[in-house]
């Protein structure tokens, strides 16, 4: 690492944080709804609550903040991080809860946004992609160790000690800002009319549908993959958090990966190669769904395939935004939460047909297709634009 590398471990501290209180829903979510006394399926919009806090929150709040220095933004996110994790964590009863978990979610895509142009502005020559990677390795280390530490927290004290300890990362982060970020100027007047002006134009909306269809493929799979290796592969229930694990120590290497690959090729082609990587593995889980070592080794492959995208994505969204890239860069988390919820939406159609639980990995096959598709229209539009004159 460089030696400027103390920010990004500040901001990998936020993204450990942010992956946290997303991730850790899944597993407790039955604890929950047992002492709000409701059912798992109304608990459930607990996690469509929060993704909508990302949608909303990510434009909303970059926006509003465009005129403020990055370093005082950062630190009013994480309050608000901390302010509706701690309410979330206090909640007596379920309306509270919903307007807390909405509200959590709101400083999500904004904190990502503007700590993504952060890490790339005081990055090294040629490495802004591993810069990026760097701080997208709080979010993966969150579903290798802290979400485990999460959902065992949960199970067995409560689900409002697993978010109060999400709440003091919330703290640890602030402090770690307040210390190790610089104080970056503020950005020119009138940025909030120019960043606005980003979604006047066709990549922005391209960019959109390349995230939410192909990223939606990782989720075709990834939301199914219990029930995938315990129904299919016969894996014991007790193994899961072993998967698990496996997953999300696939995750840590595959953003590390992304990030070296999106500095040595254009980040359009990393995109593809990763995408392309990612349809082989989920192929692969397809066709060797019935064997139970493959289940442990495809776990772990298909997690590095699966968020090797995570840098060369954000890199494609900043070069997309020129005057805008904080917007880009946050809009790119709205639209990877719209891939969580389509993913496991089309993912869990086949199911509900009565189908097998490894044809989702076939939804995300297609998923992850039209996503290169979509890039590599994307790339000949800009060919035709740079060709067009008077463009």
């Amino acid at each position: 690492m460089s030696k400027s590398s103390p920010h990004l471990i500040a901001l990998a501290c936020g993204s450990f944080a942010i992956g946290m209180t997303e991730f850790t829903m899944m597993g407790i979510l039955p604890n929950i709804a047992h002492d709000l006394t409701i059912d798992i399926p109304s608990a459930g919009y607990l996690i469509a609550l929060y993704a909508l806090g990302v949608v909303v929150g990510a434009p909303t709040l970059v926006l509003l903040s465009a005129n403020y220095a990055p370093k005082k933004v950062l630190i009013f996110l994480m309050g608000l991080f901390v302010l509706f994790n701690g309410l979330f964590a206090l909640s007596p009863n379920v309306e509270l809860a919903m307007i807390s978990r909405f509200m959590a979610g709101l400083p999500h895509g904004a904190f990502f946004g503007i700590g993504a142009v952060v890490a790339t502005q005081l990055a090294p020559p040629g490495r802004s992609a591993q810069s990026i990677a760097i701080m997208f390795t709080g979010m993966t280390i969150a579903n290798l160790i802290g979400v485990p530490l999460g959902t065992y927290l949960g199970q067995q004290v409560s689900w409002n000690s697993t978010y109060a300890l999400i709440t003091t990362t919330g703290i640890v982060t602030i402090v770690a800002i307040q210390r190790f970020i610089p104080n970056l100027p503020v950005p020119a007047r009138g940025m909030v009319f120019k960043q606005l002006t980003y979604f006047k134009t066709r990549e922005a909306w391209m960019m959109v549908a390349i995230i939410s269809v192909g990223t939606g493929g990782m989720f075709a799979w990834m939301s199914y993959i219990a029930p995938l290796v315990t129904e299919m592969a016969g894996v014991p229930t007790t193994q899961v958090p072993v998967i698990m694990v496996l997953a999300g120590l696939g995750m840590v290497v595959g953003n590390l990966l992304g990030g070296k690959l999106a500095d040595s090729v254009p980040p359009h082609l990393s995109v593809i190669i990763s995408w392309s990587v990612m349809i082989m593995c989920l192929l692969l889980v397809y066709f060797t769904a019935e064997i139970e070592f493959m289940a442990y080794i495809m776990s772990f492959l298909t997690g590095i395939a699966s968020f090797s995208i995570s840098a060369p994505i954000q890199m494609m969204l900043i070069r997309s935004a020129k005057g805008a890239e904080t917007l880009a860069a946050a809009g790119g988390q709205a639209s990877f939460n719209l891939g969580n919820t389509l993913g496991a939406y089309l993912g869990g159609l086949p199911i509900a047909m009565g189908l097998a639980f490894h044809i989702p990995s076939l939804v995300g096959v297609g998923m992850a297709f039209i996503g290169i598709l979509l890039v590599l229209i994307n790339q000949l539009l800009q060919k035709k634009e740079i060709a067009t004159p008077n463009h």
